[in-house]
């Protein structure tokens, strides 16, 4: 399916560079012609992860995840699509399959709308495989074929990459991200990534040319996983953010070696 770069698409595209100026660059280095597919999977990205910091309210909170449920629920069962700047160039790119993947994709995020800490490792890791995994699945096949073991397995090398970045934060906000938030513990969380970051790449022969550039969006997560195995302390004091130009020259060689 082929979609062109109409205002829908613009609209997306500038949410994204304004919310997600990562993801932006990494849309941006892949080629013209997957652009228009990938700008709205992030730029729901964007809608999705902000909606529940948006109120205090958690019955509204509720309800704003609710929205993007129904609206993907929409695209997933062949119905009438809602007129909307981020849906509407959302329909024209999922597969049903792919609207009912990320249906799980937005329904995790209801633990961000509230204090409760995970229960488990079970808990956490669904969180991760459903939030990033499963973003990344519905970004790289959109695109072309990929195997959805390899890109659960990239997704939550990059997930958890993020998740690190974004410790203090979560924490400021009166959240617990972690289970264990001792050294060893943090050290652990970042090698498991690290091994999943790995295996997806031993394993890359199960994403075609075509869905590689998805994977782009993943290209300072190795860095930032072996930055915490080194030092764990890095994630509670934040120092785990590429300098510009180093930020910019990675996803170069990135994208210019087909490393992902």
């Amino acid at each position: 399916m082929s979609v062109d770069f109409d205002d829908d698409v613009k609209a997306c595209a500038a949410l994204v560079h304004l919310a997600d100026p990562d993801r932006f660059m990494a849309v941006m280095a892949a080629p013209v012609a997957v652009r228009p597919k990938l700008f709205p999977l992030y730029a729901l990205n964007v809608e999705v992860a902000r909606a529940p910091w948006v109120t205090q309210e958690t019955m509204i909170a509720e309800m704003r995840l609710q929205w993007w449920r129904d609206a993907l629920q929409e695209i997933a069962e062949g119905k009438a699509v809602r007129r909307h700047e981020v849906v509407t160039p959302l329909s024209q790119v999922l597969s049903p399959d792919l609207a009912a993947t990320l249906d799980e994709y937005v329904a995790v995020r209801r633990w961000d709308i509230y204090r409760d800490p995970f229960e488990d490792e079970a808990q956490f890791d669904t969180y991760i495989n459903h939030s990033a995994g499963s973003l990344m699945v519905a970004a790289a096949q959109v695109l072309g074929e990929a195997d959805e073991a390899v890109l659960r397995d990239f997704g939550y090398g990059v997930g958890v990459a993020n998740w690190f970045r974004a410790i203090p934060d979560l924490e400021a906000r009166g959240r617990i991200p972690l289970l264990d938030g001792t050294s060893d513990g943090v050290r652990s969380l970042a090698q498991k990534a690290l091994d999943k970051l790995q295996r997806a790449r031993s394993n890359s022969a199960g994403v075609s040319a075509d869905a590689r550039p998805a994977l782009f969006a993943g290209w300072q997560a190795e860095w930032v996983l072996r930055r915490v195995v080194t030092r764990p302390e890095r994630v509670a004091v934040g120092d785990l953010a590429q300098g510009e130009i180093r930020r910019r020259a990675s996803l170069m060689w990135s994208v210019a070696s087909g490393r992902w």
